[in-house]
């Protein structure tokens, strides 16, 4: 019996991929009859971002009022993501970007069984390389890395329809922020919890019954 979670997050959200790594915690803290099947849901934190990104020190400003607010509380995420073996780029990222065509490979991955070698690209390029997640070279690298194909994918439509639909269904669904973990379709977790938390709520949905599968 497996049981189904969606992850619902963005891949320029610090506290998802502290999260992710709090999630590989949780499941190493599992019995080994339980068995998961993750499933990677898109969220823009931004989306009305332009296409091209802009510049994270003026995003930054505008967001938390000074840029003196913003690394502070970087250097905050910074200890926590430390702790999980993160060592965040902030002082070297330029640019905040557009996430869609990051959200976009992400869904075509799921297509091609490999979305969590992907999403793992993403956060690794964007926090700890400081690369433009939002520049196609850029998620071309990332998918041939992860044994992707994506023969003029990128210069297509697909996919857009998809992440929107998805994106708004979260939306519908009341999730307001990320990481957001929904567990067989009926048990929530919100936020980047502690691994012991996750761990637990994952082995009472799975003695409940839970699936979606």
């Amino acid at each position: 019996m497996k049981l189904g979670i969606d992850i619902v997050s963005d891949v320029i959200c610090p506290w998802c991929f502290i999260g992710k790594r709090r999630f590989e915690k949780a499941l190493r803290l599992l019995p080994e009859e339980i068995q998961i099947d993750v499933r990677w849901r898109p969220f823009e934190l931004n989306p009305d971002m332009p296409s091209e990104g802009i510049s994270r020190e003026l995003y930054r400003t505008r967001k938390f009022g000074s840029w003196e607010r913003s690394r502070a509380l970087d250097a905050q995420v910074a200890e926590h993501g430390a702790g999980e073996g993160i060592r965040f780029a902030f002082d070297r990222m330029e640019r905040t970007p557009n996430t869609l065509e990051a959200h976009r490979l992400i869904w075509l991955a799921g297509e091609q069984g490999v979305q969590g070698a992907v999403v793992e690209g993403l956060f690794q390029a964007y926090f700890v390389h400081a690369r433009d997640v939002g520049n196609r070279d850029v998620l071309t690298q990332i998918a041939a890395t992860s044994g992707m194909d994506t023969f003029d994918f990128l210069e297509s439509e697909r996919g857009y329809e998809e992440v929107r639909a998805e994106a708004s269904r979260s939306r519908q669904q009341g999730i307001d922020g990320v990481p957001f973990f929904l567990i067989g379709g009926t048990t929530a977790i919100s936020g980047a919890q502690q691994p012991e938390t996750i761990a637990a709520t994952l082995t009472r949905a799975m003695e409940a019954g839970f699936t979606n599968l």
